[in-house]
């Protein structure tokens, strides 16, 4: 692929935009950022605060702790982080920045100041709507689609900032249509690495971290401990072991950031860590690893795309497969491999739900890179699942396209049930 290729151009631009950090999962952080920018607009502290979202956010944040908060829960403490310690010039970094005094200050704010929550249905699967009151003041941001696309800004009635909100995108992205598997191939086989160098190498270094952080600490149900406590130290354990530890921290309030993919930095964990320990284990060129990643990467940002950014169809899936992509470019090396690879694991683990961010988590993800891993394996001993498996299609794009339309629409009413369900038990 030539550089002078739209495709080129194009998925460079995918990983710059994709691969961006944040704090927190990126749920409550996307309440944060919004209120944030609320409160930066009003001036002052809200003395009301009503907070509308759809199921999936409600879903999202209802179970996972907030980071630089005490360990607060809920979509009333992350619009309160924002609004008591936000930078909204930061986004999705939007309380990295906070000390002891503001976390008490964040505690005050809710036992004193009246936040509602109603939920929001206006035919999208990711939308928000923060509203500030003061006297005769209202403040209302609004975020649709992705975490930081703010769509509407409106004090007293007059419209600040309003954009079109465009059907699961952000206005002026990259073409995510334009990816596929053979393109994405071509493109990291012929990339300069210099065109996504540091890009990677944040996400390598991020990730990383976090990860190791999450073996050290005693994070939710320490399932990358579990694993390698129980099953030893042996690569394809290591894999799944450092990407799980990464989602135990994250998950669980560790004030890393981590470098997402697809809008969760889950995914970007999961198509990441177990690529990285790879990497080390072969002890292949630092070169090598970038194509990987680059490969890893836009596995898991095409197969998502199709899905949206929110679903009851679990994201550590297309990620997983994203890392068995990874895998088999640093194992195998050729583009059957990959192809094979990611179609045994969509074939293995798709059926898993997501009941929003919460410790069981990382053991999501270790079942899905343990499919990955054991989707590469298959191809190795000459075994696939073929068109006519299920949900196997003819090829890859037709079983990625069929997976999308499984996740967008055939489990919307399943992502129904399980909001339902939640809210029920609170």
């Amino acid at each position: 692929m030539n550089k002078d290729d739209i495709r080129y151009t194009t998925y460079v631009q995918i990983l710059k935009e994709e691969l961006i950090p944040a704090m927190g999962c990126t749920e409550p952080i996307a309440l944060a950022y919004a209120a944030a920018k609320a409160r930066e607009v009003l001036g002052k502290y809200p003395q009301k605060v009503l907070v509308e979202a759809s199921g999936s956010i409600i879903k999202n944040v209802k179970s996972v702790i907030v980071p630089n908060t005490g360990h607060l829960k809920g979509i009333p403490a992350a619009v309160a982080a924002g609004i008591v310690a936000g930078d909204a010039n930061r986004k999705l970094e939007v309380i990295s920045d906070v000390d002891d005094s503001k976390k008490s200050e964040i505690a005050s704010f809710l036992k004193n100041i009246e936040i509602d929550v109603l939920p929001l249905d206006m035919g999208y699967i990711f939308d928000l709507i923060i509203t500030l009151f003061y006297d005769c003041d209202c403040v209302k941001v609004r975020i649709v689609n992705q975490h930081t696309n703010i769509v509407l800004i409106e004090k007293n009635n007059d419209i600040i900032l309003e954009t079109e909100i465009e059907n699961n995108s952000v206005s002026g992205s990259a073409d995510r249509d334009l990816l596929t598997m053979e393109g994405i191939w071509d493109f990291i086989n012929s990339m300069d690495v210099s065109d996504v160098k540091d890009t990677l190498d944040r996400q390598i270094f991020y990730n990383t971290s976090i990860s190791e952080e999450g073996l050290l600490g005693n994070y939710g149900a320490n399932i990358g401990s579990v694993l390698l406590n129980t099953y030893g130290n042996d690569i394809k354990v290591r894999a799944k072991a450092k990407a799980a530890a990464g989602s135990d921290a994250r998950m669980n309030g560790c004030e890393l950031p981590v470098i997402i993919n697809s809008g969760s930095g889950n995914q970007g964990i999961t198509c990441s860590i177990p690529v990285i320990e790879y990497a080390k284990e072969l002890k292949v060129s630092k070169d090598k690893l970038y194509r990987a990643l680059a490969l890893s990467n836009l596995t898991s940002i095409h197969q998502k795309h199709g899905i949206g950014t929110l679903s009851a169809y679990c994201g550590a899936v297309s990620a997983g497969a994203g890392a068995g992509a990874g895998i088999a470019y640093l194992t195998e090396g050729s583009l059957e491999s990959v192809e094979h690879t990611v179609v045994n694991t969509l074939a293995i683990v798709s059926g898993i739900v997501c009941d929003g961010a919460k410790a069981s988590c990382a053991a999501k993800i270790t079942s899905s890179v343990d499919a990955a891993i054991m989707g590469l394996s298959m191809y190795k001993d000459g075994q696939a699942f073929h068109g006519g498996d299920g949900i196997v299609m003819n090829n890859i794009e037709e079983t990625i396209k069929g997976i999308s339309k499984i996740g967008k629409d055939g489990m919307r009413e399943t992502n129904n049930e399980i909001i339902k369900l939640m809210v029920e038990n609170n």
